[in-house]
Order: structure tokens, then C-alpha cells, then sequence
């Protein structure tokens, strides 16, 4: 079995003083480095909450687009509809003109057949 060497809080310390600013500049580098760890998990956090926030996005989009096919579909229907009626307003009105037509043709001939029977 290998000896334990043991080591005494004296002997951690730095023994020259030119450990002592590479100890600060260690010291500066980890805070650093946890700075910059708390700025990766913020960063993270910001990523899946825009990821989340493009998931919903995406989502009312698609709603939209199926709410504008749904639209154009009635909008369709509605021309179809307006069409048919149109033709059949037209149809009346054309029907309604020869009746009238036809009525201004009978009241001309009874008109000219009282004034020459009265003759």
C-alpha cells in the first residue's frame, strides 16, 4: 500500500509571492467563468421561451390559414349564389317586360278598336 501523504493547510498557501497573482488571476477567471455560466443559462432560458413563443406564433398561423381557406371557400359559395340570383332576377325582369309589352300592345288595339267602333 502506498504511503498517504498529507498535506497542511500551511503547504496550500503559496509559498513564494509570485504564486500570489496567479492565485488573483485563477480567482478572476472562475468568477468569470460563473458569470459566464449564469449568462449561458440566461441565454438558454431566452432561447426556449423564444422557441416556445415561435411554437405559438406558428400555431395561431396556422389557424389563420386554415380560418382564410374557410373564408374563401364561403366567399365562393356566396358569388355562386349571387350569380344564380342575378340570372334569376334578370330572367324575372325579362319575363315581366314582355307581359308588360304584350298588355301596352292589347290596350293600343282596344284603344283603336273603341275609337273606331264609336266612329
Amino acid at each position: 500500500m502506498a504511503p498517504a501523504i498529507a498535506i497542511s493547510p500551511a503547504q496550500t498557501k503559496p509559498q513564494h509571492r509570485s504564486e500570489l497573482p496567479a492565485l488573483a488571476e485563477l480567482e478572476v477567471l472562475h468568477k468569470r467563468n460563473e458569470e459566464l455560466e449564469k449568462e449561458l443559462k440566461r441565454s438558454l432560458e431566452r432561447e426556449e421561451n423564444m422557441k416556445q413563443e415561435l411554437q405559438r406564433t406558428w400555431e395561431r398561423l396556422r389557424v389563420a390559414e386554415e380560418a382564410e381557406e374557410r373564408l374563401c371557400s364561403q366567399l365562393g359559395e356566396f358569388e355562386a349564389e349571387a350569380v344564380d340570383q342575378a340570372r334569376s332576377y334578370r330572367a324575372r325582369l325579362m319575363s315581366l317586360m314582355e307581359q308588360l309589352s304584350a298588355a301596352q300592345k292589347l290596350l293600343q288595339q282596344a284603344t283603336i278598336n273603341s275609337v273606331s267602333s264609336s266612329q
